[in-house]
Order: C-alpha cells, then structure tokens, then sequence
C-alpha cells in the first residue's frame, strides 16, 4: 500500500511537477524548408497538447535560430504557419540560385571529416571559411537584409526577454560561439551568421569578424543545454540520414543524458522527407514541408506529452 501511495500520483501532481522543472527547446538546421517544417511541426504540436513554445531557454542552430527567435519573441505556434498557408509574407530569397542545388560538395566532405572525428572541427571550420569567402554567391548585405521579413520589423538590435541562443562558427579562426541576450551584437545580424551556409552566403561581420553557419559545428549544437531538467531537441536528420551525419547529435544526447537532463528527440517521418525534396534551400518546397510538419505534429508524440507537459 506504501508503495502505491507513493508512486500512483494523480495527473494534477506531474503536471506541477513538469512546471517546475526547467526545460530547453533545441531547434536543428535544415535551410528555408527546415523553417517551413519545423514551423508546422511546432504548430501541430501545440493543437495536439504539446506546446514547446513555453520553453525557458531556446537554442537554434541556422534554420532553427528563424523559428527560435519567433519563438522566444512570444509569436504563436499558430503564428508560425502563417507565412506558409497564404496568411502572411515569406521571407523573400536573397538570391533565385536558392531554387536550384548549389554545388556543396566540398563542403559536405570536409564536414564528414569533422562530424567523424577524422580531424579537429576547428582546423576543418577554417578551410571551410577559406572556401566561403572564394566561393559564396550571395553578398553578406544581402543576406543580413533577407531576414528582417522573419523578424516582425523588430530593431535589428532587439533581443527577445526570454534566454535564446543561436551559433555560429568564425570563418577565420574556426572557432564555435553563441550569441545570446548578453553577447550585445544584433539580433539580425546573429541569426544571419547562423544561417550562412558556406558556399552560399558571405560569412556576416560581427565586431570586426566574420561568422558562418552554426551548422558547420553540429546541426543541433544541443550540448549547450546541459543543466535543464528536460531537453526536447528537434533535428531535421532522421534515421535515413548518413551515419556519420548523426554523430554529432548522438554524442550531444549522451551529454545530456549523463548530465541528468531527460531528453526528448523528434525527426521528420517518412512523409515529411517525401516533402521536403533533395534540396532544402528550394523555398517552393516550403508550404508542403510546413503541412507535413503540421501532420505530424497533430498526430501528437505519446512519450513526447509524458516528458514535456
């Protein structure tokens, strides 16, 4: 009877319980179309009971900075699937060479290298931001301007309340950083190096350097929670994704998971990768990944509601 009373709690009391603990929403790249999914997987969740918008801490890497920061900045999860079912403006593309797939083949060598262990991040991060500056297409003015849409015309200064996170590398050094409410560079600005994929976009100038896609470290970067009670992180790799490309965010969940941290994971099904298409940067692919998104979210995640509340 003792061990009943103290284990068959009632749902009102795991429902405080989950409240108090602290709890961090972890949002991977995966260029416009990521945005798109992750968007409307957002959104679906929120209808099926599982709102992650009520995170205490954000953290986004390239396509999830974009969502993140809508996030942090108290936009809806329902407001988030605006722009991709004819109800609001998308962010326009800095370049039309985004509709078709850019060489990045070197890129995704080196980067094997480096999620393998095969050689220092840093060193492979500095030959990738040699190769960005020779190789970029679109211009670093052009890129910081295309994001102001995403951000509501807020001042590019302006950083939401609640703790957000987005990274980056710096092309020259190699070096990882965070920005963050306390880092004192724009908003904008952050989240532009964040997404600027090498090969794509000119690294972005930030206090006298020059920053590239947060990506080129981890797609997830979802070790900086450590220290929050629950973890949920959102990645667009899924099993069907090359092994190498997966352990990054296996070691990160390791790191978590030995820190104490309870930790939730969620990738796109098979439908959402159909919708997706081979080339993540196609922005016309975005409306069919935001629905897809959607689906999946309203279909609800059982473990997920149990972990998050």
């Amino acid at each position: 009877m003792f061990f009943a009373e103290e284990t068959l709690r009632t749902c009102d009391t795991l429902k405080r319980e989950r409240r108090m603990s602290s709890r961090a929403l972890v949002l991977g790249g995966g260029g416009p179309v990521g945005i798109a999914w992750e968007s409307g997987l957002i959104a679906g969740l929120a209808e099926s009971g599982i709102d992650l918008s009520g995170a205490d801490f954000i953290v986004g890497t390239s396509a999830g900075s974009v969502v993140g920061a809508q996030i942090a900045m108290g936009r809806t999860p329902a407001a988030l699937m605006e722009p991709f079912i004819g109800k609001g403006e998308l962010t326009p593309p800095p370049s039309e060479s985004m509709s078709t797939p850019p060489d990045l083949s070197q890129l995704v060598a080196k980067l094997m290298e480096s999620y393998a262990g095969v050689r220092p991040n840093e060193e492979v991060c500095r030959e990738i931001g040699a190769w960005a500056f020779e190789t970029s297409v679109v211009s670093e003015e052009a890129f910081v301007a295309s994001f102001g849409h995403a951000l509501a015309g807020l001042p590019e200064e302006r950083w939401p309340e609640r703790r957000f996170a987005c990274t980056a590398v710096d092309a020259v050094s190699g070096k990882f950083v965070s920005w963050d409410n306390n880092s004192g560079v724009p908003l904008v600005r952050a989240i532009a190096s964040s997404c600027a994929v090498p090969g794509i976009a000119s690294p972005i100038s930030i206090n006298g350097r020059r920053y590239m896609d947060g990506g080129m470290r981890s797609a997830t970067n979802a070790d900086l929670t450590k220290g929050y009670d629950v973890v949920v992180v959102v990645s667009i790799s899924s099993q069907a994704s090359p092994e190498v490309f997966r352990r990054p965010l296996e070691r990160e969940l390791q790191a978590l998971r030995d820190s104490g941290s309870r930790v939730g994971i969620v990738t796109p099904d098979a439908e959402s990768i159909e919708a997706f298409g081979p080339n993540l940067m196609d922005r016309r692919r975005c409306p069919a990944a935001a629905a897809s998104g959607m689906r999946q979210g309203k279909a609800g995640l059982g473990t997920l509601l149990d972990l998050w509340g």
